[in-house]
């Protein structure tokens, strides 16, 4: 991964979570209730203000990203390459548990329901997102995907789930889970070297 890579990655990113965020607040408050603008100023405001949240939870995805690939480096290192598969399935297994009871644990009042289907839309992404990467790549991409989609997801998520607010949880899990699902899947092409 050399300079360019990297700074093509982190513009690509900053753009897939300012996009995703914007779509998602302003998809939010309608499924719920209806929100009004006085005029266009208003608007763009909350365009502005959709943006900006975007691009700054591109860059907490993309800290965990690269977390994630010096955790995997220093890990390959340290454990055999069939081990170190085995604990990050049992880390995923344990961290789709936790954002499933999460909030029941801290004593916090929240649906039990909106939890579980939390935890099955994160999987549902993981499992989606493995799939083409191993069509993209090979079949030993399958855990480290599922891993990733799934622990470093929830690590990131934590003081989302915090706030003990559907509408808060939704609005920075929808554009994590995009930025990581990007990140993940171009991986490889970044990483792949030109042909001379």
């Amino acid at each position: 991964m050399n300079l360019k890579n990297w700074s093509k990655l982190f513009l690509k990113t900053l753009l897939v979570g300012a996009i995703v965020s914007i779509i998602t607040g302003f998809l939010l408050p309608f499924s719920r209730e209806s929100i009004s603008f006085k005029d266009a100023k208003d608007v763009l405001f909350y365009l502005l203000i959709l943006f900006f949240f975007g691009a700054m939870t591109s860059v907490y995805s993309q800290l965990g990203f690269f977390a994630y690939m010096i955790l995997n480096y220093t890990a390959i290192g340290v454990f055999r390459r069939k081990t170190w598969q085995y604990i990050q399935f049992a880390l995923a297994v344990l961290a789709l548990l936790e954002v499933m009871f999460f909030r029941s644990f801290v004593g916090k009042e929240n649906s039990q329901t909106a939890d579980l289907l939390l935890g099955v839309v994160i999987l549902f992404v993981a499992v989606a997102t493995a799939y083409f990467k191993v069509k993209a790549t090979n079949p030993t991409a399958w855990v480290p995907t599922i891993f990733f989609m799934t622990a470093i997801t929830v690590v990131e998520m934590v003081g989302a789930l915090q706030i003990n607010d559907n509408n808060a949880t939704i609005f920075i899990v929808v554009p994590l889970l995009a930025c990581n699902a990007y990140q993940i899947l171009i991986l490889h092409k970044l990483l792949k070297p030109k042909k001379s």
